[in-house]
This record gives structure tokens, sequence and C-alpha cells, in this order.
């Protein structure tokens, strides 16, 4: 799984935050590793630094977007008062929507009805 990092002039992207971002997110989507061939992540400061000093409350953004092998892309994003807190967000936001998005995948491939539970019968049925 490859990842890859952008920031806007606002977020100074130093390898010490590049780490980081590659830790959380080779972290929390090892067990799925196998389907996601990209994730990029794009950070960015919507309030620039003028507001930060006037104490910009979540104007820091996270988007992240997880391509997967014979999918197309999947994206979420975080908004936090931190990057550090933007980026957790949007991971685990991207944890659930590509489990959940791998689950209906592997249920229609396998000719499951999502909508009903395989152990209920049909009311007309006997």
């Amino acid at each position: 799984m490859q990842i890859q990092i952008n920031t806007d002039h606002n977020i100074a992207g130093n390898e010490a935050l590049a780490a980081h971002v590659r830790s959380v997110v080779e972290h929390g989507l090892s067990h799925l590793s196998d389907h996601i061939t990209r994730v990029e992540v794009h950070l960015s400061d919507e309030n620039g630094p003028t507001k930060d000093m006037q104490g910009g409350q979540n104007d820091k953004r996270c988007m992240m977007e997880a391509r997967l092998e014979s999918y197309h892309p999947l994206a979420v994003t975080s908004h936090a008062a931190s990057v550090h807190q933007a980026v957790d967000g949007a991971t685990e936001k991207l944890i659930r929507l590509v489990e959940g998005t791998l689950g209906r995948l592997h249920d229609h491939k396998h000719g499951r009805d999502t909508r009903m539970p395989l152990d209920d019968t049909p009311s007309d049925v006997q």
C-alpha cells in the first residue's frame, strides 16, 4: 500500500509530519492493505496562519482517498483543531468506509441479499 502525502502552503510538510501520517494510516489500514493500492492524504489549514493566531478552531482539514483494486476511489474528510487530530479522524472514517464497501462487495459477489439476514425466512414460505 503506497501512501502519498500532500500539504497546502499553510502546513509545513516536514519529515516528522509525514512519518506520523504514514504511521497512523499504515497501522489503521494494515488489515485492509491487501485490497488498497494507494492512499492519498491531503492536509490543509482552511483559515491560514492569520486565523491560527486568533484561535481558529477545527480549521485543519485532512482528506484521504483510498484506491481499491478494481473499484472506484473512496474519500473521506475530517476537520479538527490540529493536523494530528484531523489525520486520526480521517483514518477512522476511512477504515469504516473501506470495511463497509468491501463487505458489500463480498456479499454482492457471493449472491447474498444484504437487506435480509440469511437466517430469516420470508413469511410466505412454509
